[in-house]
């Protein structure tokens, strides 16, 4: 039993820089991208601290800038995945008997290394390896992760806090165990900050990770493994495991010893792995937890009494910061016919007035999606799209690939509210617009609701207080998170604590102590000081 800690400060956010023109940031961050441009690093597996060149690589060039080359990875086969979980499984005793201050030490260490000497090399990894510009970086690299490893102290210590009463003669105690076994972590490539929140979140509550981040990311992921061996993590704790995931998830899922899965990707992904957990139960040696956030197609309904300027950047900033890659981003819009015309006045320019290119540009507000699957998955919708009759495109949907994977961003009208664009998440750069008779709010309310599977987030906008009620209560069940003229991407940790249900996900919430209790597995103690000696009651005596 570990002793309990008594440090239950509140962190604060971590402040975001502004990278304005003239300020030291700009011009660090400009550096440390020229200088990691000017290296190639070899990424290998990592089991048990031990590095594993496997021979079988791949290749890791900027998604804008094909021709360069930033490096190559090993990529992990079955037996290396067996030997990480080995790894993981050997480390757990140890790592599992050390108190939460002795752990939380490891991870603010690497906070502080983060918000200081770290800052610019993982938010220029993150901008070179996953074409985001210096402010989407910044907010996500630094601000976000920062967040996640001191906030999630925080949680582990409230969780922790929470004793049982006892009463006279009785002393009760919660041990919170880490889950017995390991726990599979497999991210996405779109957030860095979830890239390494996926692995440290269990392993902040004692558990130990086999981490298989996004391979279109493993450039960002490879740099904060070393922050966090530079922090002082021990061996074995978290192991690096890159590779294709088709290989590696089945390897991982197959173990007798897997404790929980900590996902973030596509709903296709979760499904096919849940099925194999499923399709497994009987071998576990106890039931893994099971969480997941699969995306979304979030939408942003305005009423009558919208503010059209407010709405309009909204739209514009919620459907293409980060080309749309946010499994938040707003991807499908219901906007009154009465306020149509001012709407898209507004958000046509501000489109137009979008540059788009090399992040190491500043003036570039997007850059270029991830890699060619993701290419040619949104340009076959925007093709579609030109050839639907009850759909326009109304701006961009121009693209690519010469020197990178450019897609313009696109903004569609649809005249069915259950076309294909309203229903399924496209995961880039094109946001749809049904326009609806301004009397119909309620009935587009409920299109809202129903019309895709997803539940992740989303957005009313309303001067009307009456709309927003009526809004909130008809939307309720559509998106985990609920946003209020504001649009529907952008959440904070211990803010806005993020996760959605049906098709979107568990809903465990990131950012918050619900998710940090899912990898722990509490033990309720009680020591009786004064145990009875006698097998007799009071009610047995005759009267």
């Amino acid at each position: 039993m570990n002793d309990r800690s008594t440090d239950l400060q509140v962190p604060t956010n971590e402040p975001v820089l502004s990278y304005g023109p003239g300020s030291p940031e700009r011009d660090r961050i400009r550096a440390r991208l020229k200088s990691l441009k000017a290296e190639t690093v070899e990424i290998p597996v990592v089991a048990g601290g031990r590095e594993i060149r496997t021979g079988q690589t791949g290749e890791i060039h900027p998604p804008h800038e094909l021709a360069h080359t930033l490096g190559v990875y090993h990529k992990a086969q079955g037996e290396h995945v067996r030997r990480a979980i080995d790894a993981a499984l050997a480390a757990r005793g140890d790592w599992s008997r050390m108190s939460l201050d002795q752990r939380a030490a490891i991870f603010l260490t690497a906070a502080d290394l983060l918000a200081g000497p770290w800052r610019d090399t993982l938010n220029a990894a993150t901008m070179l390896g996953q074409s985001k510009n210096v402010f989407q970086a910044e907010i996500d690299a630094a601000c976000e992760l920062i967040d996640f490893l001191r906030f999630n102290v925080h949680f582990a210590r409230l969780i922790e806090a929470q004793q049982p009463f006892s009463p006279d003669g009785v002393i009760n105690r919660m041990d919170y165990r880490p889950l017995e076994g390991f726990v599979f972590a497999l991210p996405p490539f779109n957030f860095t900050s979830i890239l390494c929140n996926l692995p440290t979140a269990p392993a902040i509550m004692g558990c130990t990770v086999v981490w298989k981040p996004a391979s279109a990311a493993t450039y960002s992921s490879w740099l904060f493994y070393q922050l966090l061996r530079q922090a002082g993590l021990p061996d074995g704790v978290i192991n690096f495991v890159p590779g294709d995931g088709p290989i590696v998830g089945p390897a991982a899922v197959a173990s007798q010893h897997l404790a929980g899965l900590h996902f973030t990707g596509s709903a296709e992904v979760f499904q096919q792995l849940w099925r194999s957990i499923g399709e497994n139960i009987g071998n576990y040696r106890s039931y893994p937890r099971v969480v997941g956030e699969t995306g979304g197609k979030d939408f942003i309904v305005a009423h009558v009494s919208a503010d059209v300027d407010a709405l309009a950047t909204a739209m514009g900033r919620g459907a293409f910061e980060y080309q749309g890659q946010k499994c938040s981003a707003a991807s499908r819009a219901y906007i009154p016919e009465s306020l149509w015309p001012r709407v898209a006045e507004r958000l046509l320019a501000d489109v137009a007035a979008m540059k788009m290119g090399t992040v190491e540009e500043f003036t570039n507000f997007m850059n270029a999606v991830i890699d060619a699957k993701a290419f040619n998955r949104i340009t076959g919708a925007i093709d579609a799209a030109r050839a639907d009759s009850q759909t326009e495109v109304l701006i961009g949907g121009g693209y690519s690939d010469s020197e990178g994977y450019f897609i313009e961003p696109t903004v569609l009208r649809t005249r069915d509210p259950k076309s294909r664009w309203m229903c399924e998440e496209i995961f880039g750069p094109v946001l749809t617009v049904y326009v609806y008779p301004d009397d119909q709010y309620a009935e587009t309310l409920a299109l809202a609701d129903t019309t895709s599977p997803y539940g992740l987030t989303g957005a009313v906008f309303a001067q009307d207080r009456a709309a927003v009620e009526q809004a909130a209560d008809a939307l309720r069940d559509a998106a985990g998170n609920f946003y209020i003229n504001d649009k529907p991407s952008g959440a904070v940790v211990n803010q806005q604590p993020f996760g959605g249900g049906r098709a979107s996900g568990t809903d465990d919430k990131a950012g918050s102590w619900l998710n940090l209790t899912r990898w722990t597995a509490p033990r309720a103690i009680k020591e009786n000081l004064n145990p009875p000696t006698d097998f007799t009651y009071p009610f047995l005596q005759p009267d």
